[in-house]
């Protein structure tokens, strides 16, 4: 209990301004480029529940352009990621702005996924539980799948994180999400570009 009161917050800390600091440049390169490539803001913002539900804006790099049908509804993930977007997403650096959110208190370097609003009313008692601790720029979820596994899956490992919170387990996690993404290891499923939607039974 004093790692997940106290220490898991000062690693937070220590470990995300280490990694701004170390990924300044190509933070820099990316928004520049992507301001270039989106002609706007290379910014994807959008609102998440964290700790307790209470929602914050969750700040990553931007993927998907606005391209929207003729009745003015946006296409599809898939039809609207680009090609840079796909290189952006497939080694994660659309994650490192959420250093920030790190920084800032919304989230922790590991934890539960932050998932949609709209997800609240859907969740289980059990599933409920995520949201115990601060959601995680990676969790144990994303190193045993990502997208490539089903939604009950995920929650059965979020839950299983939320009750195991330790030093060790969340340097493990690490370790392994960097592993994972030097090989590019579930970023999609099969045929899309991102996970489908939960409807509270998948």
């Amino acid at each position: 209990m004093v790692y997940r009161d106290y220490g898991k917050r000062g690693l937070d800390l220590f470990l995300s301004s280490l990694m701004l600091i170390v990924f300044s440049p190509v933070f820099l390169f990316l928004f520049l480029v992507l301001s270039v490539h989106f002609q706007g803001s290379p910014f994807f913002l959008q609102k998440r529940p964290g700790k307790d539900a209470v929602l914050f804006q969750i700040l990553k790099f931007k993927t998907m352009n606005d391209r929207r049908a003729e009745d003015g509804i946006l296409l599809s993930d898939g039809m609207r990621i680009t090609w840079l977007g796909k290189f952006v997403r497939m080694t994660s650096l659309d994650e490192i702005p959420q250093l920030i959110n790190v920084l800032k208190g919304d989230m922790s370097l590991v934890g539960p996924r932050p998932l949609l609003p709209e997800y609240l009313e859907l969740y289980s008692s059990a599933q409920k539980r995520r949201h115990e601790v601060r959601p995680g720029v990676t969790g144990l979820a994303q190193i045993n799948g990502r997208n490539t596994i089903s939604w009950r899956q995920k929650f059965d490992y979020d839950i299983q994180y939320v009750e195991k919170v330790s030093l060790g387990l969340d340097l493990k996690i690490l370790f392994q999400t960097l592993w994972n993404v030097l090989r590019g290891k579930g970023v999609s499923q099969q045929g899309q570009a991102t996970v489908g939607k939960f409807n509270g039974t998948n």
